[in-house]
């Protein structure tokens, strides 16, 4: 997960800050220490992640771009000029353009904003900004949020107190909530000093690039693996008391499969090894053998490992997350059923390779491959209406045809809680009844009448009358005599 870090050089950057025993500092000094901290965390614990410096004031500039190089970034560091206002806006819109042009806009990425939380002046500053946020065109949005999956940390060289007698935390947090959220501002506490400012970069390195160390067991293999970028807790949705699920620190290669060519996943992670062990032989076999293998983060959480080249001569070992549960695959099935071809009564795929097992056929048709009835407009329903009311009016020839179409809208209304309907068709069966001629068959007056019945009380909603899965079905009758 690449990372931008966006550096405020504007003049109040170059406030003084009076420190015991020592020759007076800028607030920017404060931040290249905090920084600088940041790059040498990451030198040492996040080699094969990118990242770029971009400094700004009314203007940006792209100081480094996308790099491994921590010494440049510290380079660059030392070698910061000041320049005019702070126009935060200005500078979203260059990170935006440099990540996209870099890495697209599915890929992840952290955005580290320094600065002392001095808004800037008149046009071009942040409340200005959020002041004319809803009388803008579409050629002239504000950056955020970002084009790309994006958490934007801000670090503030100031304490609460100082950003809370202006309105600078207020606009502050408001710029997470443009970007969905994702992201959390940090201040330092107490007075400001080198003590303060490493204390809070400490605590963006523990909630944005802390290692994740795992076990990656194979068998009676296993191997010390770190995890890059962290993964992230995952909620489920669907669940009643939804709880954040999270990665296992022992995780377990389930098996391997082949695979012909691998797209790459948004929520990939990078892992590296620094001695040959047997996670350099898995990453060597599955990049010579074209295979992937799957991977058991934790009860009914799986994955996938598979190796990714990000050039001609350098590869990783990758892990994609599936979606947590039995079945993340709906044409393997679950992953639990999956097992060795030996251990199978016959050979799933035939003695020359003729069929398959996969993908796994659903045991309940998908509603999308059903005649669904939808109504999106006025005249739709009323069509369905109407051939009711003609089937109707030719009882009991057309009996089969009739109730047919009346469970259709029954089930559709049923389905969308549309209790008048029912009640509506019912009242007008009744009317039909009223309205027979004396040459109708007698029959047709009895189903009609029993027709209504039915649906009024499917309308009361009670579950005796109005489960979905029940027909009703024609009164019989015999007129033979």
């Amino acid at each position: 997960m690449p990372t931008v870090v966006l550096m405020d050089v504007s003049l109040s950057m170059t406030r003084p800050v009076s420190l015991d025993g020592s020759e007076d500092f800028q607030r920017k000094n404060l931040a290249v220490h905090g920084l600088t901290m940041l790059f040498e965390h990451m030198a040492a614990n996040y080699r094969l992640e990118f990242t770029s410096l971009v400094a700004f004031s009314s203007l940006w500039e792209l100081l480094v771009p996308f790099t491994r190089d921590y010494n440049a970034l510290q380079e660059a560091l030392s070698n910061l000029e000041d320049y005019d206002k702070t126009c935060v806006e200005s500078a979203l819109h260059g990170v935006s353009n440099i990540v996209q042009q870099e890495w697209g806009s599915s890929c992840p990425c952290q955005v580290v904003l320094v600065t002392d939380g001095c808004l800037g002046i008149g046009k071009g500053s942040l409340r200005h900004s959020f002041h004319t946020l809803k009388q803008r065109g579409d050629d002239k949005k504000f950056p955020l949020p970002f084009p790309f999956p994006a958490k934007l940390f801000i670090m503030c060289v100031a304490n609460a107190e100082e950003l809370n007698m202006t309105d600078a935390m207020e606009n502050l947090e408001e710029l997470l909530h443009l970007n969905g959220g994702e992201g959390q501002i940090f201040t330092m506490d107490g007075p400001l000093c080198l003590k303060s400012v490493q204390t809070m970069f400490g605590k963006l390195i523990d909630q944005a690039y802390s290692p994740f160390h795992a076990v990656l067991h194979c068998g009676n293999l296993s191997s010390d693996v770190q995890v890059f970028p962290r993964p992230e807790p995952v909620v489920v949705d669907e669940e009643v008391e939804p709880m954040p699920r999270t990665v296992n620190t022992e995780v377990d290669e389930v098996g391997t499969g082949a695979t012909d060519e691998l797209e790459e996943e948004a929520s990939a992670s990078q892992m590296a090894g620094k001695s040959p062990n047997f996670c350099v032989l898995l990453h060597g076999s599955l990049k010579v053998e074209g295979m992937v293998a799957l991977v058991q983060l934790g009860p009914d959480w799986y994955g996938m490992l598979y190796s990714q080249a990000d050039s001609k001569k350098k590869s990783n070992l990758m892990m994609s997350l599936f979606e947590p549960g039995p079945e993340p695959l709906p044409w393997l099935g679950r992953i639990s059923h999956l097992g060795p071809i030996s251990e199978a009564a016959e050979n799933p795929y035939g003695e020359d390779d003729s069929k398959s097992p996969f993908p796994v056929q659903p045991q309940i048709k998908r509603s999308y491959a059903q005649n669904v009835t939808v109504w999106i407009k006025a005249s739709g329903l009323q069509t369905d209406v109407q051939k009711i009311l003609r089937n109707a009016r030719k009882l009991p020839d057309k009996t089969q045809t009739f109730y047919k179409e009346l469970n259709r809208l029954r089930k559709a209304a049923l389905a969308f809680g549309f209790w008048e309907l029912l009640k509506g068709v019912a009242d007008l069966l009744e009317r039909e009844c009223t309205l027979l001629p004396d040459s109708a068959h007698p029959d047709a007056a009895f189903q009609l009448s029993h027709a209504a019945q039915q649906l009024k009380l499917a309308s009361t909603g009670d579950s005796q009358y109005a489960a979905f899965d029940h027909n009703i079905v024609p009164m019989h009758t015999d007129f033979s005599s």
